[in-house]
């Protein structure tokens, strides 16, 4: 069965290649959120087998946004993946203090950001 996946980040752009790349290459369903509260509505409605969740967006970011589907018991266990254009080491670190199955950062090519989330997922082809 194909795996499902939501993408929460503001940047249309990176919404569409990332969805055309999971599609054309791993043959994933992918649904696309353009906000942190947009992404939980999905979250909450839609089984789902990971979540890509951009760090900077504005209104609700993406740690917010981490937050309260961590506090949603229907959420809570859907893996998280973060999405960030910081490249800093201090910043990433606070980073992996949550929860989350890792951190990718932007940008991105599309086969390494397949062969990325297998890897931290323990996905197998």
């Amino acid at each position: 069965m194909s795996k499902r996946v939501l993408i929460i980040d503001d940047e249309m752009g990176i919404r569409k290649i990332t969805q055309i790349s999971l599609k054309a290459i791993a043959g994933w369903e992918v649904l696309v959120a353009a906000s942190g509260s947009e992404g939980l509505s999905i979250a909450q409605t839609e089984p789902l087998d990971v979540i890509l969740l951009d760090v900077m967006m504005p209104e609700m970011d993406g740690i917010t946004t981490f937050k309260q589907l961590q506090s949603n018991p229907s959420t809570r266990a859907i893996p998280t993946i973060l999405l960030t254009a910081k490249a800093h080491v201090s910043e990433q670190q606070e980073f992996t203090k949550l929860p989350v199955k890792g951190i990718i950062t932007k940008p991105f090519k599309a086969p390494d950001l397949v062969k990325q989330m297998k890897s931290l997922l323990n996905w197998k082809d």
